[in-house]
């Protein structure tokens, strides 16, 4: 016996989830302006992981906790190559994968030149893959 009378209980349209486009207004990634359209599916979800990538977690209080990247722990921390490479793929991987359309993250590679992290992967996302080029100014020592 549940909590609602049956006639609800058993209506299966309440249980289906509603999957609907995905929308995020359109970002010229060199410039980081708004270009004044709308972008949709798969162009969305590249707008989405370009923010994502750009929002420093916990900073903002207009976002989640589960929003937002992490890489600024790696910055003047004075860690190996090989940490920072590690550390980068998991704090990828952390910040992306929470959204929904976003299936996994292959192909992953970090390179680095001087102060520089240049990270570079694929989302495979339900609408195909997209792939990603993101550069993060890291100091290297202190």
């Amino acid at each position: 016996m549940g909590l609602f009378p049956s006639y609800i209980e058993n209506d299966t349209t309440l249980r289906k989830k509603e999957t609907s486009i995905p929308k995020e207004y359109e970002i010229n990634f060199q410039t980081g302006q708004l270009t004044g359209r709308i972008a949709e599916g798969k162009e969305a979800i590249k707008v989405w992981i370009w923010l994502a990538l750009q929002t420093p977690r916990y900073r903002y209080y207009i976002y989640s906790w589960d929003y937002g990247n992490e890489f600024e722990e790696l910055i003047g921390q004075g860690y190996t190559e090989e940490y920072i490479s590690a550390e980068a793929q998991r704090m990828t991987e952390d910040c992306l994968l929470i959204n929904e359309n976003i299936q996994s993250i292959s192909e992953f590679s970090v390179n680095m030149r001087n102060d520089t992290l240049i990270i570079s992967f694929t989302a495979n996302t339900i609408y195909g893959d997209i792939e990603f080029q993101n550069q993060l100014i890291a100091r290297l020592a202190v």
